[in-house]
């Protein structure tokens, strides 16, 4: 254990205008006294890069030539910390703004327990201050990831996955587990993350006195968000499901799949979702040859 351990936050950047300046000015006001920030550009085009980097100039800066995914974006960063010699790595979505002293205690709780690996804030929606996020648990027969809402009363608690919008990683989870699995451009690395740490005898924990609000500009006018969601999800499933659930997930893609045809051939619902869900599908089992 160390009394102020080094913590590298990582803030991936993609188009964030609108939030980058909010979010870095919250960061820099953290009372926690040994951190660095890291922000990764995966190719920005609105000049979102430019403002941070002649507005922050104490922070690091990474600029991808291309837009690498949520995994591989944030996987520069992290190795940039971890050849740094991070004790932990914060990984920070560019559209949250922070509490002063929420890194404090999750430092603090993630140091009496040496199996806990990563740990979460309590995270509320920027505008209503209501909770986005405090645990998460995967309906496995329903292939759905689901962000609980309540509060525990409990200062910290276990929960089966942590969200990407905010995580404390352990460098000895990276040293363990690798980073996030490149596969995942968007969308359920997080869960399968968490859930490799997990297999490996760490503990995902929720701080309840931690507080973050998010704002989810980075998900707005997202035309491909849908599609992302499909394909990432039936990557998650492919690799994590128990092998004893296995035969019912492979039959509820299956029905999925014929529900979705159905929809678009009676012109059911919004055609265009239908369609970028189909897309989904069409592209996973080539590149991943189903289920």
């Amino acid at each position: 254990m160390k009394s102020c351990p080094k913590v590298f936050i990582v803030i991936l950047n993609y188009n964030g205008k609108n939030v980058i300046k909010k979010c870095l000015t919250s960061v820099f006001k953290i009372d926690y006294p040994n951190f660095e920030v890291v922000i990764v550009d995966n190719n920005s085009t609105d000049g979102s890069f430019e403002i941070a980097k002649s507005t922050f100039s104490k922070a690091s800066f990474i600029k991808n030539e291309e837009n690498l995914g949520f995994s591989a974006g944030n996987n520069r960063g992290i190795r940039f910390a971890i050849e740094r010699m991070a004790d932990y790595v914060l990984v920070l979505n560019p559209d949250t703004e922070v509490e002063k002293d929420f890194l404090k205690k999750l430092i603090d709780e993630g140091e009496k327990n040496s199996q806990t690996g990563i740990l979460s804030p309590v995270i509320f929606k920027g505008e209503t201050k209501e909770v986005w996020f405090s645990g998460g648990t995967i309906s496995w027969l329903r292939m759905k990831s689901i962000h609980e809402k309540d509060i525990k009363k409990k200062e910290s608690y276990e929960t089966e996955f942590l969200t990407g919008c905010a995580m404390l990683i352990k460098a000895e989870v990276f040293k363990k587990n690798g980073l996030f699995d490149e596969n995942f451009f968007l969308y359920w690395e997080d869960a399968d993350f968490s859930r490799r740490a997990w297999k490996t005898g760490f503990k995902n924990v929720v701080v309840s006195t931690s507080w973050i609000y998010h704002s989810e500009e980075s998900e707005k006018n997202n035309k491909n968000k849908v599609y992302w969601l499909v394909f990432s999800g039936l990557l998650f499933f492919r690799k994590n499901t128990p092998s004893f659930l296995r035969l019912w997930i492979s039959v509820f893609v299956f029905l999925r799949k014929i529900k979705n045809k159905s929809d678009i051939l009676r012109r059911k619902g919004n055609q265009e979702v239908s369609r970028m869900v189909q897309s989904a599908y069409v592209d996973f089992d080539k590149a991943k040859d189903g289920f």
